[in-house]
């Protein structure tokens, strides 16, 4: 299963500046507009409704005042020093992570500040990295930040308006084809003063637009340069690209390993928003091109930290000397995140799950009871929302207000949309699996399909068979028994492992029948939902719309998300969204946790306080003397 990202978090303190004196801004505003043209009087009167802040909130206010000198969940006194190893399954061979061909590194985002980042604390709230300070006026149709003096490059260069909005048009043009389709809103990117630069939207109505901005990576334009000759962007190197992040590259051998070393002259390090994070000195990933390689690479201690999603690893795996000793450490950390989706995707391209009745009748062979009991030692919830363990997730029957938004597309939605939450087929966990194998033939004759000498055929006398595309071998275990009840129904289903790479690129093409999907959520989902559920989406390789599902009511209600005004107006959205994708039987839901597993040899140290979106292992620092035996993560708020 996913767990939620390991994502690094910054702050900054706002800069004194009179601007931030009310009677100075309003005095100096008025002497300003005596000198100037109507034109730009009318800019002065729109920035009038927007003054400078340290930070934005998607919906209500912002937690941490200007005057903040670090997270609550980590140690501003942590130690720096030290080297943290991780494992990465798979290969690499680029060090370019914002391009559609070729795969970067992990942790190859350490190279790279943005302009704002989130607080790990908060549901969506951004404060200042490279900008010092943000201007949004009321209906969001403009972002303007104003950039750090001190904010530099590797290289010592300066971090420019130039740079930025060169960074804007080059993802948009040149990047992963993700990058035109996120900033795809902004109209118009322009320096209005030295270090100041405006973002203007087309009027989409996209409350989530400025935060959106506000990560956006600055890369370097003079990186791109050669011998007086600008580099294609969009190719696959491994030239070590110059960034502005708290690490730079050390040593790499493309597919083997790559090594960070922390700048210690890192512009933003004595920032608050820097501090009790980045505390190793270097930071190392080893590829393995199996993970049950990486596991027994990690009992030998050839790595450090090992975030651990397979449940029967989890229960059984962890029971070597080191962990009886003492040296090595199996930890859950809690979070308050929406589990997302994790399931058996069908691509709805092809035939037959181009048929809901076809896609709900698959959904009755799947055990999951028996593989929880069996494969997964009782460990984990199904997953009937695709925002479990949240408020956003719908419950019961529609609220008013959601079937305020359900009603225009009734004639267009599933009548069960109307009603109770849908609820996946269950067993008693014993294999007991024919009462649901008898709703699902009647489901598959209504679509046309017969059995002849135990064979599902169609009226054509096609066959129904398919095949299971994966990735790694690790899910083999939970289809093959899938794969048995399809049997039972006369389905032939087929499971096909591919190296990572070429399983990247086939589902990138969106060429395979069912593959595991995984849609990790926020507790402010937003733009994102267009990538995941949106048509255009679904026509555009390589996009996260795996599934290829249209329907002008996902688009209708995906909209309504993004631009709600309030958290109650997001809340309503998100679940009237969520009932259309539950009953839409895009994917046979699988199964969630609410912590994220992680395992590691004991020298290190780590606050005791979890954020509520999960654990920040650069929040952690080397410690010889690891953490106490007696140690227990506290979730925030206990």
């Amino acid at each position: 299963m996913s767990f939620p990202r390991l994502r690094p978090s910054r702050w900054f303190r706002r800069s004194a500046s009179p601007l931030n004196r009310p009677w100075s801004w309003a005095a100096a505003t008025l002497a300003a507009m005596v000198a100037l043209s109507p034109l730009a009087m009318a800019q002065q009167a729109m920035a009038a409704d927007a003054p400078p802040s340290h930070g934005i909130a998607m919906h209500g206010d912002l937690k941490y005042p200007a005057t903040f000198t670090h997270f609550d969940y980590v140690n501003p006194d942590a130690p720096k020093g030290g080297t943290v190893k991780f494992a990465a399954i798979g290969t690499f061979d680029s060090l370019n992570p914002y391009i559609f061909q070729g795969t970067a590194p992990s942790g190859i985002s350490l190279l790279f500040d943005t302009l704002m980042v989130s607080a790990d604390d908060e549901a969506f709230t951004e404060y200042g990295l490279i900008a010092e300070s943000v201007e949004v006026p009321e209906d969001r149709s403009w972002v303007a930040f104003t950039l750090r003096p001190e904010a530099r490059f590797h290289d010592g260069t300066p971090v420019t308006v130039e740079d930025v909005i060169w960074s804007l048009e080059t993802l948009k043009t040149k990047g992963a084809p993700f990058y035109g389709y996120y900033y795809a809103n902004v109209k118009k990117a322009e320096k209005t003063g030295p270090r100041t630069v405006r973002f203007t939207f087309d009027g989409s109505s996209n409350r989530e637009l400025p935060l959106i901005l506000g990560q956006l990576p600055v890369l370097p334009k003079h990186g791109w340069v050669k011998d007086g000759k600008e580099v294609d962007f969009s190719a696959v190197s491994l030239d070590i690209p110059i960034g502005s992040g708290p690490y730079k590259v050390a040593d790499f051998e493309a597919g083997r390993h790559i090594t960070y070393q922390r700048d210690p002259s890192w512009w933003a390090k004595d920032l608050p928003v820097a501090r009790g994070l980045y505390n190793f000195d270097q930071i190392r990933y080893d590829f393995y091109r199996d993970s049950t390689v990486a596991l027994e690479a990690f009992k030998a201690g050839a790595y450090d930290i090992r975030p651990e999603n397979v449940a029967k690893l989890w229960a059984t795996a962890y029971d070597f000397p080191a962990v009886s000793e003492g040296k090595v450490r199996a930890i859950a950390f809690p979070h308050h995140m929406p589990s997302g989706m994790q399931g058996f995707a069908f691509n709805l391209r092809r035939a037959p799950f181009d048929d809901p009745r076809v896609r709900q009748a698959l959904t009755y062979a799947f055990d999951f009871e028996w593989s929880n009991q069996n494969l997964f030692y009782g460990q984990y919830n199904r997953t009937t929302s695709y925002f479990d363990n949240s408020e956003l997730a719908a419950s019961g029957t529609p609220s008013a207000a959601e079937l305020a938004l359900l009603e225009p597309f009734r004639a267009d939605l599933p009548p069960q949309v109307f009603g109770p939450t849908y609820q996946p087929p269950s067993t008693d966990g014993k294999g007991g699996l024919r009462a649901n194998l008898r709703q699902a033939m009647a489901l598959l004759k209504d679509a046309g399909y017969t059995v002849k000498d135990g064979v599902l055929v169609n009226k054509a006398g096609q066959p129904f068979n398919f095949e299971v595309l994966l990735g790694q071998p690790t899910f083999e275990r939970v289809v093959l028994p899938y794969v048995q009840n399809l049997k039972r129904l006369g389905i032939t289903a087929t499971v096909r492992t591919v190296d990572s790479a070429q399983y990247q690129s086939r589902v990138d093409a969106f060429d395979f029948d069912m593959i595991v999907a995984v849609w990790g959520q926020s507790l402010s989902p937003g733009n994102e939902q267009r990538e995941f559920w949106g048509c255009d989406a679904a026509k555009r390789q390589g996009s996260r719309n795996v599934t290829g599902v249209c329907s002008p009511a996902i688009d209708a209600l995906v909209d309504t998300v993004i631009t709600a005004h309030s958290r109650d107006d997001l809340i309503t959205a998100t679940r009237a969204l969520d009932r259309v994708l539950q009953w839409s039987h895009l994917v046979i839901p699988h199964w969630h946790i609410s912590s994220t597993r992680v395992a590691f040899w004991n020298r290190f140290g780590m606050p005791d306080v979890v954020p509520m979106q999960g654990v920040n292992l650069f929040s952690w620092w080397n410690d010889p003397k690891g953490i106490p035996a007696t140690f227990e993560p506290r979730s925030e708020g206990q």
